[in-house]
């Protein structure tokens, strides 16, 4: 394996350069600790940061950890919750089945993937609160994002996946694939904590059997069925079906957080950050303006949020170096607008650009009786169906968990959907807008059709049409997977370094231009670990 360089330091700075292979990381060794408490303050007004992270996702907190163990102090602004106080419940996050104020962020009903089921529409009124899934609504696509110290590792399924290598070069052109595989994505992979189910034991798990199902059914029409990597703690998985902990995945906790066995950046790249004394956290910190300072670095202005979404203060801090890690929207949303109002003129026209949504489509099969799905359902998703090559489509194979047999297969499609969008500045409203047309997902439509109408072909059944309105068969409106707008080696050069403007970067889901052929996540946090790579070797 080729190693790639790293920074020793001391506390005092950065001492001496070494070289640490990707897999021979002890975050490999750490991913299954306790998480250290990350240190947790609002920030001061007119505080000077050496480097300020700008969300806490996968991203962010790739650079937060790098940064601090080259001996640099950071600041993560966050502007979601903390998520580390039990409700009442004693829960820290709310069941999937019974949404609640902590469900959304800063909505007065919920906004749920699937909105109906079996003619009954599901989402219901809740108090007004900074929730933990945000429904973002553009004009024609909903975007779910994590909200909170964790970012999307709060909410998704956890399937982590590393694109087929011959994929790549569609993914990211710029960037070395060989350097990618042979030492990023395996430290990613490290760093992130993922395994593979165990499959003897998949073969008999009570809440797998709807896996299984999709199994039999994607062989029996000849596609290539695969397990998918994931994030959650097996082990513990395998004592939920035992009885023997309190159940979390097997207790439906998914879209709104999940209590017990899923390992979240909180509990790895975040953990370790805190661990080194050099991060803080802010959370409920939202970031409104970048600007350059007269006398070097930038200054910062951000709003501090309650719980209502309230504005109860607004400071200006000055950073030295600036890191965009607020998610594809959040980053591309702000540059969007520090560019067109003037903040950062020099920002060139690549900003807002290539924005896609991984090419997420929706759908639901009805099986036959004989081939039940299970009232237990695991939320944490195991295994796909590939078939990109031949159909430009890779479909998870996604529980149900409502706790009663519906005889349904359900599924999220990725495809090569090649439409993508572009953010611009609405000075009439002071907003930005996303140019997305609902029509630009029929690619998408198409392409998880080469699975699944072949499969309801073969075993004589049909697609469900009451998940996404009434008779409504494909969940075309939403993505997971948000991608783009401040793209790599365009927006930014080859390592994210923002063009026009020296220490501002962008590390986080927006450098990817639209699509990654499989789940995001896990490419996100490798490019991160390359680009920070370079970043700490040339540029402090």
């Amino acid at each position: 394996m080729t190693p790639a360089t790293h920074s020793e330091v001391s506390r005092n700075g950065l001492t001496r350069r070494t070289f640490l292979a990707g897999t021979g990381s002890l975050l490999g060794t750490v991913a299954l600790a306790s998480p250290a408490a990350a240190a947790l303050a609002p920030v001061a007004d007119g505080a000077r940061i050496p480097a300020l992270v700008i969300g806490s996702g996968y991203g962010g907190s790739v650079a937060a950890l790098r940064l601090a163990e080259a001996g640099v102090d950071v600041r993560i602004v966050e502007m979601g919750m903390a998520w580390d106080t039990p409700g009442s419940d004693g829960k820290i996050f709310a069941n999937t089945t019974q949404p609640d104020y902590r469900s959304f962020w800063l909505r007065t009903r919920t906004k749920q993937p699937l909105s109906n089921f079996l003619g009954f529409p599901l989402d219901k009124d809740v108090p007004r609160h900074t929730g933990i899934l945000d429904a973002e609504e553009f004009g024609g696509i909903i975007v779910y994002q994590g909200r909170g110290v964790g970012g999307g590792s709060l909410v998704n399924g956890g399937m982590a996946v590393t694109p087929k290598r011959e994929n790549f070069a569609a993914i990211l052109p710029s960037v070395d694939a060989a350097e990618m595989y042979a030492t990023y994505y395996p430290r990613a992979n490290a760093g992130l904590g993922v395994a593979t189910i165990d499959p003897q034991w998949f073969e008999t798990a009570e809440c797998y059997q709807y896996a299984r199902v999709g199994r039999k059914h994607a062989q029996r029409s000849g596609f290539p069925f695969t397990f998918v990597p994931d994030v959650y703690d097996w082990e513990y998985m395998k004592q939920e079906q035992a009885g023997t902990v309190p159940r979390s995945a097997l207790a439906g906790e998914i879209l709104y957080g999940n209590n017990h066995g899923k390992k979240t950046l909180q509990k790895t790249y975040l953990a370790r950050a805190a661990a080194t004394g050099r991060v803080t956290v802010s959370p409920l910190h939202k970031v409104t303006s970048v600007v350059p300072a007269a006398g070097g670095g930038y200054t910062v202005r951000i709003d501090q949020l309650d719980t209502s979404g309230s504005v109860t203060a607004t400071k200006e801090i000055t950073a030295d170096r600036v890191f965009f890690a607020a998610g594809s929207v959040g980053t591309s949303k702000l540059l969007t607008r520090l560019k067109a109002t003037g903040a950062l003129p020099a920002l060139n026209d690549e900003i807002g650009k290539g924005w896609g949504d991984n090419g997420n489509v929706m759908c639901g099969r009805a099986n036959h009786l004989w081939d039940p799905t299970g009232a237990l359902q695991s939320s944490i998703p195991t295994a796909g169906i590939d078939n990109w090559a031949a159909g430009g489509a890779f479909a998870e194979v996604a529980p149900l968990p409502t706790g009663i047999e519906t005889f349904a297969s359900f599924y999220l499609s990725i495809t090569k959907n090649p439409n993508r969008a572009q953010f611009t500045w609405n000075a009439a409203t002071g907003t930005v807008d996303l140019n997305w047309q609902t029509a630009w997902k029929q690619p998408s439509i198409d392409m998880a059709k080469s699975i699944f109408d072949k499969i309801n072909a073969k075993e004589g059944t049909i697609y469900r049409t009451d998940l996404f309105g009434a008779y409504k068969i494909w969940g075309d409106h939403l993505t997971y997977h948000p991608l783009g707008g401040a793209v790599l080696n365009k927006a930014t050069d080859n390592y994210g370094r923002l063009h026009g403007y020296s220490g501002l970067y962008v590390i986080d889901g927006a450098l990817i231009p639209g699509n990654t052929s499989v789940n995001p996540f896990v490419t996100i946090t490798a490019l991160a670990e390359r680009n920070i790579d370079r970043i700490l070797a040339t540029d402090l």
